[in-house]
């Protein structure tokens, strides 16, 4: 997984609200992380995170 030190605070404590989309980002390779953790760097608010983080899987 990406370092932690590089994962937005926010997008750390929804995916831990998540155990099942935590689990399935853990298994992507840091390539696949990454677009994933850039997109969660442009969110402001709690509520955008939240639905960026349910969304990650979504339709996969």
């Amino acid at each position: 997984m990406i370092e932690n030190e590089e994962l937005p605070i926010g997008f750390m404590m929804e995916l831990a609200r998540h155990p099942d989309v935590l689990n399935r980002f853990a298994q992507l390779s840091k390539q696949e992380q990454k677009p994933i953790v850039d997109g969660a760097r442009n969110i402001d608010s709690h509520s955008e995170m939240r639905s960026y983080v349910e969304s990650i899987f979504n339709g996969l």
